[in-house]
C-alpha cells in the first residue's frame, strides 16, 4: 500500500481511513473487531472515530466506538505506534452547561475521557468536530496547543469548517505561535462537491492541509443500490439520502458512475466513487465506513482502480452543480 503524508506533515497515513461511526451501532463488537483486523492486515493504519459515536442511538452513551477500538488494540496486540488514531471533540457529552463545545474546560476534560476509552496515552490526530460560535478560536487553539506540547496529542485537525473559519484559525495560530490545523474532514463526494470545491479546496492546496473526506459514498447513494422511482425504507438515514440526492443531478451522477463502473469490468459504483476522490491530488484519505467484511473488501478494491482523464471528465460533467 502506498502511504501518503497528511498534508504538509511528515505523518504517513494509508490512502483509505477506517471510519468507525458504525461501531456499536450497525456493527456489533465482534464484527467491528473483524473489520479492524482485516483492514490492518490489508495495510490501513488510519482509524477515525469521535467521542460522540454513537450517542444518538437510543440506549447508547457516547464513546462506544472509542471503547471498541481500545479493546481491539489490546486484544489484537497490534503495536500502538503502527496505528494512526484520530478522534474528535465538540459534541454534547452530558447534560451540564459545559458538556459540549470547544472551550478549554470541555477540551481538556474530553481528551482525558477519550484517552481512557481508547486505552492509550496519546491521540495522533485530535479534531474539532465542528466550529463553536460561543468560544473564541484563540481559546480553542491554545487548549489544543497545550495538548500537543504535553504529548497527549500529536497533530490537530478540524471538521465541517467553512473556508473563512479555517483561514481565521490559520491566521490566529500563526499570530500566536500555536499549533495549527494540519487536516480537515469535509463532507465531500461525487454527489456533494460544491461545498468543498468552491473555496476550501484552494485553501487546503495553498496551505498544505490534509483532506480526509467523510461520506465518500453519499450515505449509500453512490453504491448504486437506489434507482429512479424505487422505494426506500423510511429510516432517518434513508430519508436524508432521499432528500439530498433524489434529484435530476443526483440521478445523472449515478448513471455516469454506473456507466464507468461497467467499463472497468467488475468494478462497483462505490469503488469508482472512491477512486474519483483519490484522483484529486488534494485529497489525502477518504473515510470509509464498512459495516462488514464484504463492504470492507469492496472499499479496498477501489485502490486498484485507475480512472482515465475522460472518465473523470464525464463523472464531473454529470455531477456539476
Amino acid at each position: 500500500m502506498e502511504y501518503r503524508n497528511l498534508g504538509r506533515t511528515g505523518l504517513k497515513v494509508s490512502p483509505l481511513c477506517m471510519g468507525t461511526m458504525q461501531f456499536g451501532w450497525t456493527a456489533d463488537e465482534e464484527t467491528s473487531f473483524a473489520v479492524l483486523s482485516e483492514s490492518y492486515e490489508a495495510g490501513i493504519n488510519f482509524i477515525d472515530t469521535a467521542n460522540v459515536y454513537s450517542r444518538w442511538v437510543e440506549g447508547n452513551p457516547g464513546g462506544v466506538s472509542e471503547e471498541i477500538i481500545g479493546r481491539w488494540i489490546k486484544a489484537s496486540a497490534v503495536p500502538r505506534d503502527q496505528l494512526i488514531i484520530a478522534t474528535k471533540v465538540r459534541g454534547r457529552m452530558g447534560d451540564g452547561p459545559n458538556d459540549e463545545g470547544l472551550s478549554r474546560v470541555h477540551i481538556l476534560h474530553q481528551v482525558e475521557e477519550s484517552l481512557r476509552r481508547l486505552e492509550t496515552d496519546y491521540i495522533d490526530l485530535y479534531q474539532t468536530h465542528s466550529y463553536d460560535d460561543n468560544t473564541p478560536i484563540d481559546e480553542t487553539l491554545s487548549a489544543l496547543d497545550d495538548l500537543v506540547r504535553t504529548g497527549k496529542v500529536r497533530y490537530i485537525g478540524c471538521s465541517n469548517y467553512p473556508a473563512w473559519r479555517l483561514m481565521e484559525s490559520l491566521w490566529v495560530a500563526d499570530s500566536l505561535n500555536l499549533s495549527r490545523y494540519d487536516c480537515i474532514q469535509p463532507h465531500y463526494n461525487l454527489a456533494h462537491r460544491r461545498e468543498f470545491e468552491a473555496e476550501l479546496q484552494k485553501v487546503c492546496e495553498k496551505f498544505g492541509i490534509g483532506v480526509i473526506p467523510y461520506s465518500p459514498l453519499a450515505g449509500g447513494f453512490l453504491t448504486g443500490k437506489y434507482r429512479r422511482g424505487g422505494d426506500t425504507p423510511d429510516s432517518d438515514r434513508q430519508i436524508m439520502v432521499r432528500r439530498r440526492y433524489f434529484n435530476e443531478r443526483g440521478w445523472k451522477t449515478l448513471d455516469a458512475l454506473i456507466e464507468v463502473a461497467d467499463e472497468l469490468e467488475g468494478a462497483s459504483p462505490s469503488q469508482v466513487a472512491i477512486a474519483w476522490l483519490l484522483s484529486n491530488p488534494v485529497v489525502t484519505s477518504p473515510i470509509v465506513g464498512p459495516r462488514n467484511l464484504e463492504q470492507l473488501q469492496d472499499n479496498l478494491d477501489s485502490l486498484q482502480i485507475s480512472l482515465s482523464q475522460d472518465q473523470v471528465r464525464r463523472l464531473e460533467s454529470a455531477s456539476a452543480a
